[in-house]
């Protein structure tokens, strides 16, 4: 899931440095296993996340979502994102984390991230150990979400949907829990500032730009970890 094609390109938007940022230090290695998130998800620290609502910039009734940020339990954990396909209204070409809005027929928001992951890379709820959820983060385009944080065995087999996801790719979460890869930014428009975070990823199909709202719950995850 991810916001709705912006009318400007999100790459050209100017990186602006927050005093205090040169001062964070990568989550440490062992919060990012398999076990050192057990332990942090059945004993969560106090802690206050960074960014939890963006600017609205859509006039509707406000929709209750979820995602999920499925970890693949490799040598080093890695964190599963899709690309939307590019035919979609809303999420057409972007980076994004399995998830959709809640059905009147979910028990709750871990039940909507599982079953939308399923409908979207076809990945079984039955592989997925959940650990826990994030803060929710409020999107510009009106979604509440709810971010939810699972454990996927390294053989698992994904199957994505061909109408909502162009690909399917994996992240080191070391990489993306790394400050030194989040970048800030701010663009002002109609009297409206808006402002988010970044982290370009590359691998062997090119650039990954993670962007948005998708950045935001990584940069929240980050601050969890790092508590």
């Amino acid at each position: 899931m991810s916001l709705m094609l912006p009318p400007f390109d999100p790459k050209a938007v100017p990186v602006v440095h927050r005093d205090g940022d040169e001062h964070l230090r990568p989550a440490h290695p062992h919060r990012l296993t398999p076990q050192g998130l057990r332990l942090l998800f059945a004993q969560p620290p106090a802690w206050t996340p960074e960014v939890h609502r963006e600017h609205r910039f859509v006039d509707r009734d406000m929709a209750h979502a979820a995602v999920l940020l499925p970890l693949v339990m490799r040598d080093g954990l890695t964190l599963i994102l899709t690309q939307r396909t590019a035919h979609l209204s809303t999420h057409s070409g972007q980076i994004a984390l399995p998830g959709g809005k809640v059905d009147a027929d979910d028990a709750n928001a871990t039940a909507t991230a599982l079953r939308e992951a399923h409908e979207e890379i076809g990945l079984s709820a039955r592989r997925v150990e959940v650990l826990g959820t994030l803060p929710t983060y409020t999107t510009g385009s009106a979604f509440v979400i709810t971010p939810v944080v699972g454990l996927v065995p390294p053989d698992v087999t994904l199957e994505p949907n061909p109408h909502e996801v162009d690909d399917v790719f994996e992240v080191p979460l070391s990489f993306l829990m790394d400050p030194a890869h989040h970048r800030r930014h701010v663009f002002e428009s109609g009297g409206v500032v808006r402002e988010w975070y970044s982290m370009p990823y590359r691998d062997a199909a090119g650039e990954r730009f993670i962007w948005g709202a998708t950045a935001g719950m990584l940069r929240n995850f980050y601050r969890l970890l790092t508590s």
